[in-house]
């Protein structure tokens, strides 16, 4: 069987940039043996070891910043002005993850009995497959191979074909500190019967995706037949806001519109729906035009520019089909005149940020992920018929309130069905604190010290003395 050969499309120019060769049926078998082979030395080392090799590959990271920086905008479209505070961003989580392993991996102490020692161990699971995204592959890397290589795993790394070179880099920094031979591998692949064959080697013992909910299904269904692996999904997100009557409405209309269409709107905790109370909604919209009007859509290499193509002709047919549907449906496209909007770089993949009025859930683009820079809003009553909008989806990722009485918001907060809900504040993964999908959005957590959890198994010593 002929190797995969992989072409990575611009979405800048939609011409070719990057290539690489697939995965080979001798790789399926042979990493995952080599993984083994790797975490059955690695588990020895001490936690202090880890713990010097991870501090010095993000020190690395973090020098290799423009250089990484450039290769974000010219293979996912992200403006320059903005590549480089993911890899700041990817570097402060990891420290944080170093930060808080000792803690996390600890021993937890049985009950004291004369005679006696008990306690449980936390214990490495084996390989670990990552498969993982293009649209923020630096922070979603680091939110899997930080704890898994500090609790003593080997990692098995699969990027997205958009973002080839991410992987390259990571594992030739890794390796430039000293970790050992085999205990980080990767591979490219766009063939699912690839990754599924991978999946079900029993080598593998967890697997982490990140991606969209029907190749989490597919992982999920592969590893079924499978008891001893496991499975964490981070996928989708229809992530609402609700705008109180009482909240600042220029500062909000300035916090949604980047929460919105940052990216592009490619980012599973942007925000995907607007609830506005009546009262205010009007006026909401009109601060929202404001904003908007300052905004610049263009090419992202110009550092002025804050809003690039979106990453492929698909993805820009399918926001303009959500965009187009609700206008049919009696959405009102309320967006500015915006000159950067009307006329953008012919080559690439450019949607330009859209407001919408008059929504309902009848729409698809208020109930289906668009992934795009769209901004819905939908007019509501009072704080009950918001709960009852925002609650009323599939996926339950984040949420997010706004609202000067933070208290009433943390009480709204405790009906909203999501892993995460912010007052005042969205889109922002916190590292202390648990990033975990309800619903849909999917199942197992990253970062705090809970994003620990799934790389570790228990193991527990029960030691009694010896009569003499």
């Amino acid at each position: 069987m002929s190797v995969e050969q992989l072409t990575t499309i611009s979405p800048i120019t939609n011409k070719p940039i990057v290539q690489r060769q697939g995965l080979s049926d001798a790789d399926i078998t042979a990493l995952p043996r080599a993984a083994t082979a790797a975490f059955n030395a690695f588990r020895k080392t001490s936690l202090a070891e880890r713990q010097t090799i991870v501090k010095q590959a993000l020190q690395l990271l973090e020098q290799k910043k423009d250089e990484l920086a450039k290769e974000l905008t010219e293979q996912m479209g992200r403006p320059i002005a903005y590549t480089g505070k993911e890899i700041t961003t990817a570097v402060a989580r990891g420290k944080y993850l170093l930060k808080v392993s000792g803690d996390a991996l600890s021993d937890t102490d049985g009950e004291k009995e004369q005679g006696y020692k008990r306690f449980i161990k936390k214990v490495p699971v084996g390989p670990v497959l990552v498969l993982f995204a293009w649209n923020y592959p630096y922070l979603i890397l680091v939110n899997s191979i930080i704890p898994a290589l500090l609790a003593g795993n080997s990692v098995i790394l699969k990027p997205s074909p958009q973002t080839p070179t991410v992987v390259e880099q990571v594992h030739r920094i890794f390796k430039e500190v000293g970790l050992p031979q085999n205990v980080m591998q990767y591979f490219h692949c766009g063939s699912f019967q690839k990754i599924e064959r991978m999946v079900k080697n029993p080598q593998i013992k967890l697997v982490c995706f990140t991606g969209s909910v029907a190749g989490g299904l597919a992982v999920q269904q592969a590893a079924s037949g499978r008891i001893e692996v496991r499975v964490g999904l981070e996928l989708g997100g229809k992530d609402p806001a609700y705008i109180r009557p009482d909240v600042d409405v220029k500062w909000a209309a300035e916090e949604i519109v980047d929460g919105a269409i940052f990216n592009s709107g490619q980012s599973c905790c942007s925000i995907e729906r607007v609830y506005v109370h009546e009262s205010i909604h009007d006026k909401f919209v009109s601060a929202v035009q404001e904003v908007l009007k300052g905004y610049k859509m263009g090419d992202p290499f110009d550092l002025d520019t804050n809003i690039g193509p979106v990453v492929s002709k698909r993805a820009a047919q399918l926001i303009q089909q959500h965009i187009s549907e609700a206008c049919q449906r009696g959405a009102t496209n309320a967006t500015p005149d915006n000159h950067s909007f009307k006329s953008p770089p012919s080559d690439g993949n450019y949607v330009a940020p859209t407001l919408l009025t008059n929504c309902t859930h009848e729409m698809a683009v208020m109930v289906e992920e668009t992934f795009g820079p769209v901004i819905p809003v939908m007019k509501v009553k009072d704080d009950e018929e918001a709960v009852k909008w925002m609650n009323d989806c599939e996926f339950g990722l984040t949420a997010s309130i706004w609202t000067k009485e933070v208290e009433e918001g943390q009480k709204l907060a405790d009906d909203v069905e999501a892993g995460t809900v912010f007052v005042n504040r969205c889109d922002y993964p916190s590292p202390d604190l648990a990033w975990v999908g309800w619903k849909n959005s999917g199942k197992g957590q990253t970062l705090s010290r809970f994003g620990f959890d799934q790389f570790v198994k228990l193991k527990s010593y029960h030691f009694r003395d010896c009569p003499k």
